[in-house]
């Protein structure tokens, strides 16, 4: 089967600067992955080239063999769901959980499309999903980050994406919350399957969670991507990427991975 994404020899290049240099990636069905890396590692710049908010300079972007530029670029954009705080400005203070989860069928900020009894059902469906049925009726302005970000992850699931990410979604969050956020990832990674609406079913997306944060990273994530300097360091199955070596060279600094119980924890060396 053709991986879901594939990204081929991506370059992103902004007057004399490489943002990003011939990086190569894959996910394919039954894949979560988490990419890795320090500040300013190209994370942030890959997430938007993915979704469309930054051009390649070189290189090929398909989603299910269909590359970017050859196909309607706004048709691809629904198989990727995002949720990252960039959205949260965007979002009407006075609009409902509901509405902002119906919104992301239509891949709009600030709903005004006409939505369906079943468009509600389903909506109402995926607040369930996430454990955010009491906000269905509450408006944005009055939600925590945590209650925000669990929004965000049902109205990217309302376009039934085939790849889901998640743009360090436990920034902000305290630790419980965060623990708690990280619950709800560890279960929607592990689901093999989400009902929709009637009795048509839908594969659960490949999440692909971009952190700096080892510790986030849950026992449902099958593979890694490593990221410095805009390259890619390596990139595959967990268990053979999430080594003090290979995180060493991630971040540029002597660590240590320490497990603590079925997560993982880094041990920084003093400079």
């Amino acid at each position: 089967m053709k991986p879901i994404l594939e990204v081929t020899g991506l370059r992103v290049e902004r007057g004399r600067t490489t943002i990003l240099d011939d990086v190569a990636w894959s996910v394919h069905r039954g894949e979560h992955w988490v990419i890795l890396g320090a500040n300013g590692s190209g994370k942030t710049s890959l997430l938007k080239t993915l979704t469309g908010f930054l051009t390649p300079t070189a290189g090929e972007i398909a989603v299910l063999g269909q590359n970017y530029g050859d196909s309607d670029w706004r048709a691809l954009q629904l198989h990727i769901g995002v949720v990252t705080s960039m959205f949260a400005a965007a979002i009407p203070l006075a609009e409902t959980a509901l509405d902002t989860v119906m919104s992301g069928k239509f891949a709009q900020l600030d709903l005004w499309k006409t939505t369906t009894r079943a468009d509600r059902a389903e909506a109402m469906r995926l607040l369930r999903l996430v454990d955010a049925t009491a906000l269905a009726r509450r408006e944005w302005v009055h939600f925590s980050q945590g209650e925000r970000q669990r929004v965000l992850i049902a109205r990217a699931l309302m376009a039934r994406p085939k790849l889901l990410i998640l743009d360090e979604p436990c920034a902000g969050l305290d630790p419980v919350a965060r623990e708690h956020f990280l619950s709800l990832l560890d279960k929607l990674a592990r689901r093999r399957g989400l009902s929709a609406v009637g009795s048509a079913k839908v594969k659960a997306p490949c999440l692909v969670l971009v952190t700096h944060h080892v510790e986030e990273i849950t026992p449902a994530f099958t593979h890694a991507l490593l990221l410095r300097g805009g390259r890619v360091v390596a990139s595959g199955p967990r268990r053979a990427l999430l080594t003090s070596r290979r995180l060493s060279a991630a971040f540029g600094h002597p660590l240590r991975v320490v497990r603590d119980g079925a997560r993982l924890r880094l041990a920084v060396s003093r400079p």
